[in-house]
């Protein structure tokens, strides 16, 4: 059974989910999962669990995020990117200038409209169903962090950014809302996530490269460890017997000041992860390694 993480570069024009079809039945895993949705539109880093590193898929869905994104001045967009319908138009684009003057207020903590044809459930119904239907969508705004955003590129019709944000931001919404506050309207017309909690795009793989591969000997090389989503938490080396306890779902005494989710490890092998608190470590998660 292999227990990792593989780190696909998605290309546009396939869902998510069907990528991590592909990988399941590449690898041979009864468990597999990806560590954040990214639209068929976009393409990128695509983090997928194998096996027990399914039980640290919440760390990476919790991680900050970065993104390139170019949006198209001018036309508003049923779906906020490029294949939805026109819904109104603008003449005027904005200049470099103009843009970098605004872009402080989109950085730090913000508020964001969800846009419609979103996963997001309103009175038990996901919120694109309803839009299809043509009924009216109403979403809360959420609280979030932009971490950073910088304008890379400026053309004629568009311009090029780079983002980190907390999770839950929908980048499709950011680049509606800098167009709106330029004075025009705007949708995103490329997405491309550069980061998913600890992995990055140089830990990516062509999605392609790993069907031509199609040998799980030559395929394993390419697994990263499963601690490899924890590196922000920290790891406590125990010995076997304590090791055994923990996985029995039992405490253990240990010397740690202190409360925080840690990363339990006995010879370099990943055994759960843990709360630990005035010398007492409880298991959350439990590896069958």
């Amino acid at each position: 059974m292999t227990h990792g993480w593989i780190i696909v570069d998605k290309p546009e024009g396939i869902t998510s989910a069907h990528v991590v079809a592909k990988i399941k039945r590449l690898f041979n895993v009864k468990k597999a999962g990806h560590g954040g949705t990214l639209d068929p539109l976009a393409s990128g880093v695509l983090p997928i669990a194998l096996g027990e590193a399914t039980k640290t898929l919440a760390y990476v869905l919790e991680g900050q995020k970065a993104y390139r994104f170019e949006v198209k001045w001018g036309e508003a967009r049923s779906t906020e990117d490029r294949e939805g319908e026109i819904t109104a138009t603008s003449s005027h684009r904005p200049s470099r200038q103009d843009i970098e003057q605004i872009l402080p207020l989109f950085r730090g903590e913000i508020e964001q409209i969800p846009p419609i044809y979103s996963a997001l459930k309103v009175n038990g119904k996901r919120a694109y169903a309803l839009a299809r239907e043509g009924k009216d969508v109403v979403l809360a705004p959420r609280h979030l962090t932009i971490n950073s955003l910088e304008l890379l590129d400026v053309f004629s019709e568009s311009a090029v950014f780079e983002v980190v944000c907390s999770k839950g931001t929908y980048v499709r919404s950011l680049a509606r809302d800098l167009a709106l506050k330029l004075g025009t309207y705007g949708h995103l017309i490329s997405l491309r996530r550069l980061m998913a909690g600890s992995f990055h795009e140089k830990d990516a793989i062509l999605l392609d490269s790993l069907l031509e591969i199609g040998h799980n000997t030559e395929l394993v090389k390419y697994v990263l460890p499963l601690q490899d989503a924890l590196a922000d938490i920290l790891a406590l080396e125990v010995e076997d017997k304590e090791a055994r306890l923990l996985r029995q779902g039992q405490s253990i005494s240990l010397p740690h000041r202190g409360e925080e989710v840690v990363l339990i490890m006995c010879e370099g092998v990943p055994q759960a992860l843990a709360r630990a608190g005035e010398g007492v470590v409880k298991p959350l998660r439990v590896f069958n390694m």
